[in-house]
């Protein structure tokens, strides 16, 4: 079982990150670890403090938008595209707050990479639910309304 010193910081909360953003200093950054036995291609990253909810989210966006599918034209050809092999999420015990997601890609793809598009596109994801709810609050009020 890894112990607390091997887990490191994963790079990708550097504020000094690939798309050139500041990370908010407020950012508790050792939510987010990288568990031992990391590879380019293949990580187990641990989120404090998340469970379900992040998790299956989590691993259905970076499986749906990023794992290679078959193309219908050529039997057995896979897609060109971003290339996610295995996502998969798991908590370790229901009284920890505590939630373990596994990323492993095909070669030349950063799983690093991966995982931070994946917070990106969920991200996205999220504002567009907060304002397609809020347009639609907004719509039933104004019914009521009148």
């Amino acid at each position: 079982m890894p112990s607390a010193t091997d887990d490191k910081t994963i790079p990708i909360l550097d504020p000094t990150s690939e798309m050139g953003e500041e990370i908010d200093p407020s950012v508790d950054r050792d939510r987010i670890r990288v568990l031992s036995g990391a590879t380019e291609t293949a990580a187990s990253f641990q989120f404090d403090g998340e469970d379900h909810t992040l998790g299956n989210a989590l691993r259905y966006i970076i499986m749906k938008k990023y794992v290679r599918r078959l193309c219908s034209t050529q039997i057995n050809q896979p897609c060109v595209g971003p290339d996610v092999e295995f996502c998969g999420y798991s908590i370790p015990h229901p009284s920890e707050a505590k939630m373990n997601i596994r990323i492993q890609t095909y070669d030349g793809v950063s799983v690093y990479s991966v995982l931070e598009k994946g917070l990106e596109d969920l991200m996205a994801m999220c504002d567009v639910v907060e304002e397609k709810f809020k347009i639609s609050r907004d719509d039933f009020v104004n019914q009521m309304e009148t």
